[in-house]
């Protein structure tokens, strides 16, 4: 995960992702917003309606970690229920308001405020950086999920998949399924150039930063390596001349969140 020094980096590259996503929903119409996302089971007003929540739910969890106290538990629930009810374009303004919101609210942080923030949930508990790499995580990966559906051939941006590459180890130990199979596969990624080392035993997946030494088993583009990690790169979405033996191992290791 990013060190806390990151923030603004972060912050810009959230910016930059909020209005990627307003710019390719904005203008789409109810039907263009009841079609199929990437998961297909979700339409593109449903993606957006999880960022919406998802925004109005961490701007609580931000306001009450920065107050000292516990957010409610019933208080994302409650926040799912109202969301899911809203139709397909109110699902879409509100979340582009609630996006917009959320994202005032991390750059009002104050610099004293970020050296002594501590988030924590359930096991996780991260620094500010931390936390707004939780955002941005979640944020480019469903933009893409929106992206795909327009542009089939949509990838992550550059900008994007050099910070998200680095904060990965987090979401590959929720997302990481041990299959049965006992194996080291090492992974070079390019833009930015980075080296993996995926063990994996029967009942365990460990993903680690590596050392680039010797031929890797899998070399792909960054932003291909970050959505395989979240169960986004199928073989209609992998890039020419990736294919290799240790792929198909991993897409079983992450089939996704």
């Amino acid at each position: 995960m990013p060190a806390d020094t990151d923030a603004d980096a972060y912050i810009h590259a959230l910016r930059f992702s909020a209005d990627r996503l307003r710019e390719l929903t904005g203008a789409m119409t109810e039907a263009a917003l009841s079609e199929s996302a990437y998961p297909s089971e979700w339409t593109i007003a449903q993606v957006l309606s999880h960022l919406g929540s998802a925004a109005v739910i961490m701007q609580r969890r931000l306001a009450d970690t920065l107050a000292g106290k516990a957010t409610p538990d019933d208080f994302a629930p409650s926040v799912w229920e109202s969301w899911n009810a809203k139709p397909p374009v109110q699902q879409r303004d509100d979340a582009l308001a609630a996006d917009s919101e959320f994202l005032a609210r991390i750059e009002a942080v104050t610099a004293e405020q970020r050296a002594g923030f501590t988030f924590v949930m359930g096991p996780i508990s991260v620094g500010f950086a931390q936390f707004v790499g939780l955002r941005l995580n979640e944020h480019a990966l469903h933009t893409w999920d929106i992206d795909v559906a327009v542009d089939d051939a949509a990838a992550l941006p550059d900008l994007l998949a050099a910070l998200v590459v680095d904060s990965l180890d987090l979401v590959a130990r929720y997302t990481g399924k041990p299959t049965g199979d006992a194996t080291t596969i090492v992974l070079a990624t390019t833009a930015p150039d980075r080296t993996f080392t995926v063990e994996l035993t029967p009942d365990a997946v460990t993903l680690a930063p590596g050392t680039a030494t010797g031929t890797p088993d899998v070399t792909l583009p960054a932003e291909a390596f970050i959505r395989l990690i979240y169960g986004r790169m199928d073989s209609g979405h992998t890039p020419q001349g990736a294919q290799a033996p240790a792929l198909d191992t991993l897409r079983r290791v992450f089939p996704g969140p």
